[in-house]
């Protein structure tokens, strides 16, 4: 009697992408901000990229290609909806899941932005910490900030509401307490409809812990469970502000409203009028391996 198999037929001649599931910016798998991270894409052009990220369907996915110049690895991140130069989350978690294997303290990435180093702490050779210096921000005052307020139903800021691009661009809105964060239901409509930003930043709290949410709806994330783009320039923000000194380091809390409790921490060295360097860190834990198999 002939047997069948029952592994499943593929055709003759695939691409194999493989691929690993990482959390970022928690130390506990199923927490933190998923990643997927395409550790070898030299088979993959952009539009194969972007159907991959969107069937993965994270708010990033990263794809790992050959270092052009003198890093040691190119970088291209995938949102479900479009590719961007630069992303917080994507890349700490790229630098661990990359660093892993080659026993590196510091990996440096080749971004959109340039090449972003990730210096890297272990503990019994298990990468356990991550810091980036990430680009510098520009900064200006955001030309609709009544419309943001209306559409998160608040009536003010605390701070100025301004704009800041380092990549990408977020707008901080401050509120006068965690729990009015925390009470946030905006209207995501009216949120997608705004001019000229990616990311609408929530934030409260005081001396060197804050919570914040972070609500990108018109990128297809209606809200991100940590942001590490968005650390930094929070944290220039509070420094420019008067909220916290340059050179403290500030801890953020991020996504427990949806259920993928967060952890990054961020400081500015520098004055008002000469930023030196914005670090971001956070920890990463590796939760999945898979391949997509594609004729």
């Amino acid at each position: 009697m002939r047997q069948t198999s029952l592994l499943p037929r593929y055709p003759r001649s695939v691409r194999v992408l493989r691929y690993v599931v990482a959390d970022v910016f928690t130390e506990r798998p199923l927490e933190g901000n998923q990643l997927g991270v395409f550790t070898d894409a030299r088979d993959a052009d952009a539009a194969l990229m972007q159907r991959l990220a969107r069937e993965l369907n994270f708010s990033e996915t990263t794809f790992v290609l050959p270092a052009e110049g003198d890093g040691h690895a190119r970088v291209r991140i995938f949102t479900p909806t479009t590719e961007l130069p630069f992303a917080g989350h994507p890349t700490l978690g790229t630098a661990v899941v990359l660093a892993a294997p080659l026993q590196l303290d510091e990996i440096r990435l080749e971004t959109g932005m340039g090449v972003v180093p990730v210096r890297l702490e272990r503990d019994d050779g298990r990468i356990t910490f991550g810091r980036m210096t990430q680009p510098l921000p520009t900064v200006q005052p955001y030309p609709v900030a009544d419309e943001v307020l209306a559409a998160l139903g608040v009536e003010r800021s605390e701070l100025p509401v301004e704009l800041y691009d380092n990549g990408i661009q977020h707008v901080y809105v401050a509120l006068r307490s965690e729990d009015e964060v925390a009470a946030l239901r905006p209207d995501l409509t009216r949120l997608a409809d705004l001019p000229a930003v990616i990311g609408i930043n929530c934030f409260a709290g005081s001396g060197r812990r804050w919570k914040t949410r972070m609500f990108a709806p018109g990128d297809g994330v209606p809200e991100d469970p940590a942001t590490g783009s968005a650390a930094g320039p929070l944290a220039l923000h509070l420094a420019r502000h008067g909220r916290i000194a340059f050179g403290d380091e500030i801890e953020i809390s991020q996504g427990a409203e949806i259920a993928r409790p967060s952890t990054l921490y961020a400081r500015v060295e520098g004055t008002p009028d000469a930023v030196e360097a914005i670090e971001v860190g956070g920890s990463a834990v590796i939760v999945a391996r898979g391949e997509f198999r594609l004729p």
